[in-house]
C-alpha cells in the first residue's frame, strides 16, 4: 500500500477515527463519481490519480520496481531531457541519479549530460573512464560555482566511476553540454592543437595565430571585462579556426572530436560576447545559449550511438519554456526538430520546500531559499492533492478530463538562478511529454572538505 502524503499524527485514536470516518464518506465518493460521469465531466485530481505511478523513493540505490512504468514511457527515445523545477533541490538531484542508474542498467543508457560547458564535462569524463584523480577534486574543479557543486553530484560521479571499474566493455560517459569557461583551459586547447600537429602540421602555425589571445578561457567574467570589440574579435578568429580546422577534410574518430572541440570554442568565444544584463538582447542570449546546448547533445548521441540522460532546468528540456520573453526557442524544443519522437522530455513540479538561488543575476553566492506550499488555483496545488505523497504520469496517455486539465495554463513555480521569482502560466503537457510531481524537497548537501 502507498503511503497518502498528508500525515495524521501519532495517536492511535486518531487514525482509528479518521479510518472511519473514510468508510462512513466512501459511499459519498462513489455517487459524485458516478454524478461526474453522467455529466461528462471528471474531477481532474480523479482523472490524474488514474495516470499516476507512485514513486516509492527519489533516492539512488532503492529497488527500482517503481520505475518500471517509466521505462515503458521512455520507450526507444534516444535521448531523454530530465528537468528540475530548481537549481539545488536534494530531491531533483538525487532523482537524477536513481533515473540515470535504471536507464543504464535497464534501458541501454550510458551517458549522462548536464548545462555544463563541454570543456569540463570532458574532464570529468576523463576520470570516469581512466581512474586518474579523485571524485571530490574533480567535482570542485569542475562544478565550482555552479549550483551542482553538491555531494549529490560527487555521489553520482562516483557510481559512474564504480560502474565503470565493474565494466570496462561497457562504460558510462559524462559531457557538458553547455557554453562557458570551467576547464576551457591550455589543456582543451590542446585537444585540438594536437590534433592538427600530428595530422595537418602546416596549418598549425595558423591556428596558434589564431588562438593567441584567446586561450585559455578559464574565467568568464574576467573575459567578460575584455572590451566588448576585443571579444567581437576573438570570438571572428575562434570561428576561422573552426573552419581552417574543418577544411582540413579529415576523417575518423580523432578528427570528428577535434572538430567538435573546436566548434564548442567557437560557441563559447561567440556567447562570450553577449550581455546577459541587457534586457534587449537577452532572448538572443538564451536562444543561442540553447541552440548550442541542443547542438552539442546532438553531435554526442549521433557520433558516439550512446542514449542520454540530459539533465537541465524545466525551460530548457521542455518543449517550451515557462519565460517565453527570455527563452524564446528552448533546448528541447531544438532538440524536438532534430531528433523527433526520439527525444522526450520529462518535467518536474513541487508543493513546497528549499533550494538553491540567487539574489542578483550575475555573480554572488548560491543561497537557500524557501517557499511555502503551493497556492490554490496553480498547477502545483491540484498535482498534489493527488493521493500520492510523489508521483509520475505519461502527460500524453492520460485520461481526457486529466489531458485537458494539463493542456491549460495555470500559475506554476519554476526557480532559476535568481529569486525571488512569481509563479509564471504554464500548460504542462504542452512543455513535457512526462510529469514528476515531489510534495517536498530541500536544498542540496554542500561539497564536503
Amino acid at each position: 500500500m502507498v503511503r497518502h502524503r498528508k500525515r495524521i499524527g501519532r495517536r492511535g485514536l486518531l487514525v482509528t477515527a479518521v479510518a472511519a470516518i473514510g468508510a462512513i464518506l466512501t459511499p459519498v465518493a462513489v455517487q459524485a463519481a458516478t454524478a461526474d460521469a453522467a455529466d461528462g465531466k471528471q474531477d481532474p485530481v480523479r482523472a490524474l490519480e488514474q495516470a499516476a505511478h507512485p514513486l516509492r523513493s527519489t533516492e539512488p540505490g532503492k529497488n527500482t520496481a517503481d520505475l518500471g512504468a517509466l521505462g515503458s514511457m521512455i520507450g526507444d527515445a534516444k535521448v531523454v531531457g530530465l528537468g528540475e523545477a530548481t537549481h539545488g533541490s536534494h530531491e531533483f538531484f538525487a532523482m537524477k541519479e536513481r533515473v540515470f542508474r535504471y536507464l543504464v542498467e535497464k534501458k541501454g543508457f550510458t551517458t549522462f549530460a548536464l548545462e555544463l560547458s563541454w570543456s569540463a564535462g570532458l574532464q570529468v569524463d576523463d576520470y570516469l573512464q581512466t581512474g586518474k584523480g579523485d571524485a571530490r577534486k574533480i567535482a570542485k574543479e569542475t562544478l565550482t560555482n555552479s549550483p551542482w557543486e553538491r555531494e549529490e553530484f560527487v555521489s553520482l560521479i562516483e557510481w559512474m566511476r564504480d560502474y565503470n571499474s565493474r565494466h570496462p566493455d561497457r562504460t558510462v560517459h559524462f559531457m557538458g553540454d553547455d557554453l562557458g569557461a570551467p576547464s576551457m583551459n591550455d589543456a582543451f586547447f590542446g585537444r585540438v592543437t594536437d590534433y592538427v600537429q600530428q595530422n595537418h602540421p602546416q596549418a598549425l602555425p595558423k591556428l596558434n595565430e589564431l588562438y593567441t589571445g584567446l586561450r585559455p578561457i578559464d574565467d568568464a567574467f574576467a573575459y567578460l571585462r575584455k572590451p566588448l570589440a576585443e571579444r567581437q574579435q576573438l570570438a571572428a578568429k575562434a570561428q576561422q579556426a573552426l573552419e581552417l580546422v574543418s577544411s582540413q577534410k579529415g576523417s575518423g574518430e580523432a578528427f570528428d572530436w577535434a572538430e567538435q572541440n573546436a566548434r564548442s570554442i567557437a560557441q563559447t568565444a561567440k556567447f562570450l560576447t553577449m550581455n546577459p544584463e541587457d534586457p534587449a538582447t537577452l532572448p538572443t542570449f538564451q536562444r543561442f545559449r540553447d541552440e548550442a546546448m541542443a547542438q552539442n547533445v546532438a553531435w554526442w548521441q549521433q557520433h558516439t550511438g550512446q542514449k542520454i540522460l540530459l539533465s537541465a532546468h524545466n525551460d530548457h528540456v521542455g518543449h517550451a519554456a515557462s519565460n517565453p520573453e527570455v527563452y524564446p526557442k528552448t533546448q528541447g524544443s531544438f532538440l524536438r526538430d532534430t531528433m523527433g519522437k526520439n527525444y522526450l522530455p520529462i518535467g518536474f513540479t513541487f508543493n513546497q520546500g528549499s533550494f538553491l538561488s540567487k539574489d542578483t543575476a550575475l555573480g554572488g553566492d548560491w543561497k537557500k531559499f524557501t517557499v511555502g506550499a503551493a497556492k490554490p488555483g496553480s498547477n502545483e496545488h491540484t498535482l498534489d492533492q493527488v493521493r500520492y505523497r510523489d508521483f509520475y504520469l505519461d502527460v500524453r496517455n492520460a485520461p481526457a478530463p486529466a489531458r485537458d486539465w494539463l493542456n491549460a495554463a495555470r500559475p506554476t513555480l519554476n526557480i532559476g538562478t535568481q529569486f525571488p521569482v512569481e509563479p509564471r502560466d504554464v500548460a504542462l503537457a504542452k512543455s513535457f511529454d512526462v510529469l514528476i510531481h515531489l510534495n517536498d524537497v530541500r536544498e542540496a548537501d554542500k561539497l564536503k572538505p
